[in-house]
């Protein structure tokens, strides 16, 4: 065959080749999808920000007959909740973005007024120089959120609930006489007006309708219909009052009211503003009370709960699979709309966890510092089964396909060598370094909130501490705790503990707890002489309440009060008071560290160092601790405790700097001899025990 022939047919071939490539990748297309792109951006999609601001925006978020829309645009209102101030500042986007990157197209948080009103009259909204400021800007937080395609729903409270310190109150107003939270009460509704009058202005100005910023949708109050008593009315006018407070301050979104409907009914509501449901379970009869209890108006469940959270003593909590993809899609083809609560919990830092009261034993616990959740994203902003099961659910129900980012990779997570030999300092060598203004003498003892502390305000978080010179004791001398202790109560003896170490739930029956009766709240000093001592009584703050009813639930002052001491049935009196805080500019100049030597039981400050070349997220592990709290490089990560359920404490790398980095440990009771570090989370027994019994 001539060469010029075969030459030809080779380009006839690659020719034919070409076409039938080209037919397959054309009819592949649109017969089975962009298969070679798949899991990237659909770059042909709008994003949520073009496609609703598209014309410009001539309205906000509104509920029709059945769906909701946003400029007059039908959108699948499907929203997570991320809470700013439990996630460190340098991971928002990250996790932001894996919230886009699902097919989420809303964020949904609280609003804490005691981070952003600390103290009485002082404000911090990112710049106040405590140890949350730089978690505070919400601003900056709502910016990036619309910067990754993210629009916003805002619960501003006053009240939060959130399983957070006394629900997001502020405890200061624990001093102001006989007043009535969460009521229409003056005394209260002066100081959220106070609140509001500085924070409303920086969400008016983060408006979707105005241009300007993301915000969809505000909620008033929260879960108000939970306040229901017998045969008593909710206060409806208190909700009416902030609806009136947001409309003052220029708010123009949707408003709304959110229960469980089968629980909160209509208590909670008010005319004119969206009712919405929060459930985890029989989705379609709560969905169709909503429908009764309000007709004509697209659905929302504001807190579909994805998992539980943990409180101290108890098993680890959660949802599982199953249960969760069940439940959702039964929301989704209701259809409604739909908040994750939570998407990714991350982690309630400091003292700032709270608690709940039960009507029997243990009447009261706390929650625990992780706020997991059992969340689509974990405490440390992982990828979960149930992320997966989320992405494959909103894709199926959701009406406007979008642009999406691509899943941001999880952060590196690292096992540092054990460390040991740590400095120490003893008990009375912590105590001595407490600040003048943290201190006063006091003929009685008194609640923490009417410490002198912080300018007058009082103290919030931490332990407050009674101590008692010149007390004489015999080897056979008593002290008695007459009446309740409100908190977690330790006693030491010229620098020794006396009071028995916390091991099991059962020891809350014991002296020193919430729950003891008053004839277990008598300690035997167990002297080997008499002696002129030194006594203290030290009370932990563990946590205020956060849920409840109004007429019971919400009186959360904490330490002891006039008429409580008694030494061998003689009223104890003139005490010097220590509002020991632990904020973190005082743990970094603590001094005179105890260097070469075994520390002794607590309670016990200790210091290791920890060489870091990369920060990186880790864990720290504290099986064969006792109870106390963990400071890296002075910022308080969060409690530990052998009851558990939860062995460890998340330690973001942001926390860490190259070089040197000094881990202080607060132990109430036996140190162990070295602190180690872990990957994940460990649970007691290393089990994961699932319970969603509300």
């Amino acid at each position: 065959m001539p060469q010029e022939r075969q030459s030809l047919i080779r380009w006839a071939f690659c020719i034919a080749a070409f076409g039938l490539i080209v037919v397959a990748f054309v009819v592949g297309g649109y017969v089975l999808g962009p298969l070679v792109i798949k899991d990237k951006p659909h770059t042909q999609d709008p994003s949520v920000y073009e496609y609703y601001t598209a014309g410009g925006i001539t309205e906000g978020l509104k509920a029709g007959t059945v769906d909701f829309t946003l400029n007059k645009k039908v959108i699948s209102l499907h929203s997570g909740s991320i809470h700013y101030f439990r996630v460190h500042p340098q991971y928002w986007r990250d996790r932001l973005r894996k919230l886009r990157a699902a097919g989420f197209v809303a964020v949904e948080t609280y609003v804490p007024w005691n981070l952003h009103e600390p103290y009485d009259g002082v404000f911090d909204f990112g710049n106040g120089g405590e140890d949350m400021s730089p978690f505070l800007d919400i601003r900056t937080f709502l910016k990036i959120a619309q910067e990754e395609d993210l629009l916003a729903i805002l619960r501003p409270g006053p009240y939060i609930c959130a399983e957070w310190e006394f629900g997001g109150l502020p405890s200061w107003l624990q001093k102001i006489p006989s007043i009535k939270v969460r009521t229409s009460d003056p005394k209260y509704t002066e100081r959220v007006q106070r609140f509001f009058d500085v924070l409303l202005p920086i969400l008016k100005n983060l408006q979707f309708s105005t241009g300007q910023g993301p915000i969809i949708a505000f909620q008033v109050e929260n879960e108000y219909g939970n306040t229901k008593e017998p045969n008593k009315d909710t206060d409806k006018q208190h909700l009416r009052d902030i609806k009136a407070m947001f409309e003052k301050a220029g708010l123009a979104e949707l408003f709304f009211t959110s229960d469980t409907p089968s629980k909160g009914r209509e208590y909670g509501a008010i005319e004119g503003v969206l009712e919405v449901a929060n459930f985890n379970e029989n989705p379609t009869g709560e969905l169709n009370l909503l429908k009764e209890l309000q007709p004509n108006k697209a659905a929302m469940v504001m807190e579909f709960w994805t998992g539980w959270f943990d409180h101290w003593g108890e098993a680890h909590h959660g949802m599982t699979l199953d249960n969760f993809k069940k439940v959702l899609e039964d929301i989704l083809k209701y259809p409604s709309g739909v908040n994750f609560y939570m998407f990714h919990g991350g982690t309630s830092f400091g003292f700032l966890n709270g608690g709940n009261v039960y009507k029997e034993f243990p009447f009261y616990l706390p929650d625990i510092s992780s706020y997991d959740y059992d969340a689509p994203l974990s405490e440390a902003g992982d990828y979960t089964e149930k992320y997966e099961a989320t992405v494959s659910l909103l894709a199926k129900y959701q009406k406007v396909t979008f642009r999406k980012p691509e899943r941001p990779v999880e952060t590196p997570k690292k096992v540092y060598t054990p460390l040991s030999s740590p400095d120490f300092l003893n008990w009375n060598s912590l105590l001595d370094q407490v600040d003048a203004e943290d201190k006063q003498d006091s003929p009685q003892p008194i609640y923490m909130e009417y410490h002198q502390a912080n300018g007058g305000s009082g103290q919030n978080f931490g332990y407050i501490v009674y101590r008692k010179k010149d007390q004489s004791l015999t080897p056979t001398s008593t002290l008695k705790i007459d009446g309740k202790i409100n908190g977690a109560a330790m006693v030491m003896v010229n620098n020794e503990l006396k009071s028995p170490p916390l091991q099991t739930v059962d020891d809350l029956k014991g002296f020193g707890y919430w729950c003891s009766d008053s004839d277990k709240n008598t300690l035997d000093l167990k002297l080997s002489s008499a002696t002129t001592a030194v006594l203290d009584i030290i009370i932990e703050n563990w946590s205020r309440n956060n849920y409840g009813k109004l007429s019971t639930d919400f009186n959360q002052v904490r330490g002891l009060t006039s008429n409580q001491v008694y030494v061998d049935g003689n009223q104890v009196q003139d005490f010097t008071i220590y509002a020991l805080q632990f904020k973190g500019k005082w743990v970094r100049r603590l001094k005179n560290w105890t260097q070469n030597q075994v520390a002794g039981n607590g309670p016990v400050m200790l210091k290791f160092k920890l060489n870091v070349e990369q920060p990186t997220d880790t864990f720290l592990d504290m099986q064969g601790w006792g109870k106390g709290v963990v400071f890296v490089n002075g910022f308080n990560i969060g409690r530990y405790s052998t009851i558990g359920p939860l062995r460890t404490l998340f330690a973001p790398a942001p926390l860490f700097q190259s070089g040197t980095n000094e881990i202080c440990v607060f132990e109430h009771f036996k140190p162990s001899s070295e602190l180690k570090f872990s990957d994940r989370m460990i649970y007691k027994d290393s089990e994961k025990t699932i319970n969603v019994d509300l």
